[in-house]
């Protein structure tokens, strides 16, 4: 869909929006005219990018503090969802960490249940309440995006717990795209490589490659991925991605790493 005001009136919900890929996909769909619940640990952040979006669209914005990792919290968050737009039309699961690299016989147990609690179990608990919401709202139905990763493909060394959240999250879109036909809920996955954010910040300078050697890698910038999500998300209802790939021209990526 094309300009802004073609998706009046329909609803999105970004998790950790606050920033990075997150706060890029909530501005662009306020831009074009969605109403869009932020969702994030903090509220600050969630607040400045609905200011940024700039031309009332912040009229159209909800922001929410909430923990993607808390049944409680979810719940909460898709309660103030429905209460404030009486529905759901696109969930974008984007709340992701990287947790600290290690290798895996030193790789801290805390460390991995926080990184599968963020990457695998809050996207369950999201796609589990939009679940819900979509299949008994009126017309029903609707769209989940996952974020994926390169590393849902193909690993980064000293990155088990992340390699694994995303390898889950494959099965997780594949598993939500089933059960969700006989409700109008298409899923999708969008697995993206080394966009320019926090995240990313060190790969310019220098990261670990699979041949033990330490190399600068490029990046994209985050507008890029953007799109992508833009284009799974306005998509007409009989049609959907079931994945795609957006990454930096030249980096290592699931063709070929080290």
């Amino acid at each position: 869909m094309d300009g802004a005001g073609r998706d009046a009136g329909r609803v999105a919900l970004v998790t950790g929006a606050g920033s990075g890929i997150g706060a890029g996909v909530a501005a662009a769909l306020l831009a074009r005219g969605w109403r869009v619940a932020l969702a994030g640990r903090r509220a600050e952040p969630l607040a400045a990018t609905a200011r940024a979006a700039g031309g009332g669209a912040a009229d159209r914005a909800l922001t929410v503090a909430a923990d993607v990792t808390s049944p409680e919290s979810v719940d909460a968050l898709f309660a103030a969802v429905a209460g404030r737009f009486g529905r759901l039309d696109l969930l974008f699961n984007n709340a992701g960490v990287f947790g600290a690299p290690a290798p895996v016989e030193e790789f801290p147990v805390a460390e991995w249940d926080a990184v599968i609690a963020t990457n695998l179990t809050g996207a369950f608990l999201c796609a589990r309440a939009a679940f819900a919401l979509m299949r008994g709202q009126d017309p029903r139905g609707g769209r989940i995006i996952n974020n994926g990763s390169l590393s849902a493909h193909t690993p980064r060394p000293r990155s088990v717990a992340y390699t694994a959240s995303k390898h889950a999250v494959t099965g997780l879109t594949k598993a939500l795209s089933l059960e969700g036909r006989a409700h109008g809920i298409a899923c999708g996955q969008i697995d993206i490589g080394n966009a320019a954010t926090e995240m990313t910040g060190p790969f310019g300078a220098g990261t670990l490659q699979a041949d033990g050697s330490v190399r600068a890698e490029p990046v994209m910038d985050v507008a890029n991925a953007v799109a992508g999500v833009l284009y799974m998300a306005e998509l007409p209802p009989e049609a959907n991605v079931q994945f795609m790939s957006v990454l930096a021209t030249g980096m290592p990526s699931f063709v070929g790493r080290g």
